[in-house]
């Protein structure tokens, strides 16, 4: 099979040319297989100035051609691209090279002299399509200058050449675009990353793994559900084990707490990081090294390096915080292996004893202050039942199975940086191999809570219905919101590495979120409820009837609605209220009409209301110089579907909470906003988790689809202009 090599870094002109002639030839020639690769450099290796080779068919054979030979060599070998015309062809490929310069002076004189040649001419040699077509129509795209000077319309037969070649062989724009997206996708890549990721992580040339470690618990009303902070951790491991360093990332379970693991904690973990796109190549629990662990305890305590303590946990912190030794600090090895020993029984005396490190009384760090490293707990382990009764903290286990497992690169946040040196210690002192870290901030978002204990709280009192409450900032929340998972991955990744602590705000994020939906969201009505306006319309046919149109305006591939038209349409109130009698407006998937009549409520209180409209259609009229651009849904030819329509506020009214702030204080206490709505009939076709847009109201996800009987529920979507919250 032969193969077109191109440089995606290079001047299109001189690219183009070639890539649509091989493309012509493969749709031409059953025989013809011609592959195409996209290398992300300006210039290929084996040749400086080589922007694009071509490599025959053949193991043994196999030739290299490279730049103008290219086309040569296709016109030779193809017989589907040759005709009594090749001299002419020939000359006119060659011809497309004066089209490649980038500056307006340089391509004027080949632009003027191509004009001229096309009058008359449909094609530039003969009549049919040719190669010289095809090169010459190449380098005129790929050239920014030359392609806007024959978009202005200034050379009248090459626009309309230019034009009629792209109409009448549809096979030209995915060729493009096959270019087009390679630059597009390095582009976004490149804006994905935004932070700088060369970070320098050291020693990665022999591979690099990473792991995310989430505790599937509930400790102090603590719930195992990912927050947005969370998100940030699990992406970033996943960003340089498998995107940056083609590495290996492991989900591992910190579950060393047998009185608060819950398996439906660990599963929610799961299908939050699923929801993410983050697929770990492996996943473990700290249980399954129990017993390894236990071994290295047993090991500190017999080199000195820990002891065991039975002093009250009041007493411990005050001693610790005042840097005061514990009276057990100097006990023997043999008494502190019998303490553990007991621990390890889970008997009555056992539960009075942990296991402390012997590292610091009065270290001015005071993670590194004898911090408890193992302690004693009866309850069953809901993986390893009754073996054990005595488990790890995991400021012992972490840095331990980290080595164990392999772990070249602990990236974890800042809030963490006073243990780093714990970490260290731990590693030194059972002389094992070592292990790298890298801090980062944590990601802060304004009038939001990432604090687990306080968004508890919010659940257990009923400010919200639960962890995927569209308010909070859990994975789970701002999913049920509306974010689709390429702009969580987006917005997230471009903050990268950063060691920099900001408190980010929500519009940026649900801006990254609208550039991802408005492509995809179908187009729907919705009318408000609440005092809509009943209008006839004169001129409209007698029998209602439907016409098929677009979901999408931009996008055809979203395929069509139907759209109902009757005498009687509802109007919003608040776009009666801004008419004025013999106004022109447009009615959206219509045409123009005029207001001949605008009825006022006679109530003295609401003079303003508007009870009813006569419209008549104006179909001729000119759409681009109405003020008023209305949508309205038809009361017959198609069932009405009741939709509520939902927004929201932030949960808090301050931007940043200080740590000696009272939460309740800063609750709002109006978060929920629900409006009764009518919607077009389209509406009773779409999903739970369907993402839409009602035209002039925003984007909605529907949370609800309809049923007979029982309206639709669609959540509002922020798109970054408006209050995020809300």
């Amino acid at each position: 099979m032969a193969t077109l090599c191109i440089a995606s870094k290079a001047n299109q002109a001189k690219t183009l040319p070639a890539l649509l002639v091989a493309q012509y030839t493969n749709e031409c020639d059953p025989n013809a297989h011609i592959q195409f690769t996209f290398e992300d450099v300006e210039s290929l290796l084996f040749e400086d100035q080589c922007v694009i080779s071509f490599t025959s068919a053949g193991a043994k054979d196999a030739a290299i051609f490279s730049g103008k030979e290219i086309l040569e060599h296709l016109l030779q070998t193809f017989q589907a691209l040759q005709s009594k015309h090749d001299g002419a062809v020939q000359e006119w490929t060659t011809r497309a090279n004066g089209l490649t310069p980038t500056d307006f002076k340089s391509v004027e004189g080949p632009l003027l002299e191509l004009d001229s040649h096309l009058t008359l001419r449909s094609y530039v040699v003969g009549y049919s399509l040719t190669a010289a077509d095809l090169a010459i129509w190449g380098a005129i795209r790929g050239n920014k200058v030359a392609y806007a000077a024959v978009k202005k319309g200034a050379m009248l037969n090459i626009s309309r050449w230019f034009k009629f070649i792209e109409e009448t062989n549809p096979w030209i724009a995915p060729a493009v675009q096959s270019l087009n997206a390679h630059a597009q996708e390095r582009k976004a890549a490149k804006s994905k990353e935004g932070a700088s990721y060369d970070i320098s992580l050291p020693d990665t040339e022999n591979g690099v793994l990473t792991r995310f470690p989430p505790e599937p618990s509930y400790v102090d009303g603590n719930a195992g559900y990912l927050h947005i902070g969370h998100a940030k951790a699990a992406l970033l491991n996943d960003y340089f084990a498998h995107e940056m360093y083609k590495g290996t990332l492991i989900c591992r379970f910190d579950d060393t707490n047998p009185s608060k693991e819950k398996e439906e904690f660990q599963d929610s973990i799961v299908e939050d990081l699923a929801l993410m796109g983050i697929k770990p190549d492996k996943t473990s629990y700290t249980s399954d090294y129990f017993q390894e662990l236990y071994d290295q305890c047993v090991t500190m305590l017999t080199a000195g390096k820990a002891y065991a303590d039975d002093t009250e946990r009041e007493t411990m912190q005050h001693e610790r915080m005042h840097g005061i030794a514990s009276k057990r600090r100097e006990a023997t090895v043999e008494e502190n292996l019998a303490r553990f020993e007991e621990m390890k029984k889970g008997n009555d005396e056992g539960t009075k004893w942990c296991i402390r490190a012997k590292m610091s009384v009065d270290n001015p760090n005071k993670a590194m202050r004898d911090p408890v490293i193992y302690r004693c707990n009866p309850l069953p382990h809901h993986r390893t039942g009754d073996k054990w009764k005595i488990y790890p903290t995991y400021d012992f286990a972490c840095p331990i199975v980290d080595s164990m497992e392999g772990i070249t690169h602990a990236l974890r946040t800042i809030e963490y940086r006073d243990r780093n040196p714990q970490y260290n210690w731990m590693l030194d002192a059972l002389n094992v191999r070592k292990v790298h870290i890298w801090d980062f901030a944590r990601m802060n978002f304004i009038r939001t809570l990432l604090s687990k204990r306080k968004l508890t709280k919010f659940v257990e009192s009923g400010v919200v219905w639960g962890w995927d409450d569209p308010r909070f900032p859990t994975i789970r929340g701002i999913r049920r919101r509306g974010m689709t998972i390429d702009a969580l991955r987006e917005f997230i990744l471009k903050q990268g590495p950063s060691r920099n602590i900001v408190n980010l705000d929500w519009t940026l994020f649900w801006a990254t979120n609208k550039k991802y939906i408005d492509p995809i969201a179908p187009r729907h009505t919705a009318i408000a409820k609440e005092n809509a306006v009943t209008a006839t319309v004169k001129g409209a046919r007698v029998a209602p009837y439907t016409e098929d149109k677009p979901k999408h305006g931009k996008n055809p591939e979203l395929g069509t609605k139907k759209v109902a038209y009757s005498t009687e349409i509802l109007i919003d109130q608040s776009d009666a209220q801004a008419f004025t009698e013999d106004e022109e407006i447009t009615l959206m998937n219509w045409g123009n009409a005029i207001v001949r009549k605008i009825t006022h409520s006679l109530n003295p209180l609401h003079r303003s209301l508007v009870t009813g409209l006569e419209l008549e259609l104006h179909l001729q009229g000119d759409v681009k110089k109405t003020k008023q651009k209305i949508t309205w849904l038809a009361t017959a030819g198609q069932e009405l579907i009741p939709v509520e329509l939902v927004d929201f506020d932030y949960l808090i009214t301050k931007d940043k909470l200080e740590e000696d702030d009272n939460v309740d204080d800063y609750l709002n206490p109006k978060t929920e906003f629900r409006t009764e709505a009518v919607a077009d009939g389209n509406v009773a076709d779409l999903k739970e988790g369907d993402t839409i847009q009602f035209e002039r109201k925003g984007y909605f996800r529907v949370d609800r689809a309809f049923k007979h009987g029982e309206k639709a529920v669609m959540f509002c979507i922020p798109t970054g202009k408006a209050n995020a919250g809300k």
